[in-house]
């Protein structure tokens, strides 16, 4: 059977909540809000794990919702873990939390760290620690079934990346870490961005300016 990719948009400022489906089971990466609604169109699989690849509200505050659904643990990196349970206190957005389900994450069951591996049905995804955006922002590079998927959170997005201006960035320690990716991700993979559309490593090594280390401060908008 083929692996599927779900996406759903979700929460205030449109954040892309992804489900990757592989033999019946499910791996949930950053449900930023609705994580009811998210459990719901994911009934006809077992979802095993839910992750976030950073501890911003806009990527965690659907978790709980979603866990309590669905049974699964949850999975974030430990320099995030403490922002991710205090995410709609330390979040500069001003928006009403109860009319998008948001609610902060319980603690998590697992804290991930470089080189972690995680197991869905035929698919592995390979955990590279890639702060900046915020101090324990995370991507989740695919291999076995899932090879030529990453999940890039909000480190890079296409033509653009995270932003640093909020609390937890850091401008250079973001370009080490676009250095770095430009490096590990083979140029076929797909960027599976927390927010707007896909794009491919190919693609933003040709445009992409901030992956040419730019001196300006990242003006990325999530």
């Amino acid at each position: 059977m083929q692996d599927e990719i779900r996406q759903f948009v979700v929460g205030p400022i449109e954040t892309n909540c992804y489900a990757y489906v592989s033999d019946g089971a499910c791996l949930v990466v950053d449900p930023g809000a609705s994580g009811a609604a998210i459990a719901q169109h994911l009934s006809d699989v077992r979802v095993c794990l839910v992750v976030a690849t950073h501890g911003h509200h806009d990527h965690v505050c659907g978790v709980r919702a979603l866990v309590e659904a669905c049974g699964a643990p949850w999975a974030i990196s430990a320099a995030d873990a403490d922002r991710a349970q205090h995410a709609l206190e330390l979040s500069s957005h001003g928006f009403d939390a109860d009319a998008f389900e948001l609610a902060d994450p319980p603690a998590p069951g697992r804290l991930l760290s470089e080189g972690d591996v995680l197991t869905v049905g035929s698919a592995t995804f390979t955990v590279i620690e890639a702060p900046g955006h915020t101090e324990g922002g995370i991507v989740l590079l695919g291999g076995g079934s899932a090879e030529g998927v990453c999940f890039v959170g909000d480190t890079l997005f296409a033509g653009s990346c995270g932003r640093t201006d909020l609390p937890g960035g850091d401008h250079d320690t973001l370009m080490r870490s676009l250095s770095r990716l430009r490096e590990e991700i083979p140029p076929q993979v797909t960027l599976l961005c927390g927010h707007g559309p896909a794009t491919t490593m190919s693609r933003e090594l040709a445009t992409n300016p901030w992956l040419q280390i730019g001196p300006r401060e990242s003006d990325g908008m999530h």
